[in-house]
């Protein structure tokens, strides 16, 4: 019986300490996820507020010619 309960206390350990990581690696992938959804968006509003060509040959000389 002190065998199988304590067998279980460690099973009990290990899960909790899986667990407490797991907690651990959610909170770093929503900070990481929240951080790039913000740089997404600032990307998307400067996108919209500037004038972008994709044609070189229409972009206007460097200030050095």
């Amino acid at each position: 019986m002190e065998t199988r309960v304590a067998f279980q206390e460690h099973a009990l350990g290990e899960l909790s300490d899986a667990l407490a990581a797991a907690r651990d690696e959610e909170a770093r992938n929503t900070l990481l996820l929240r951080r790039a959804l913000d740089e997404l968006r600032q990307m998307r509003t400067s996108l919209a507020a500037g004038p972008h060509t994709a044609d070189p040959a229409l972009e206007p000389p460097p200030p050095h010619y």
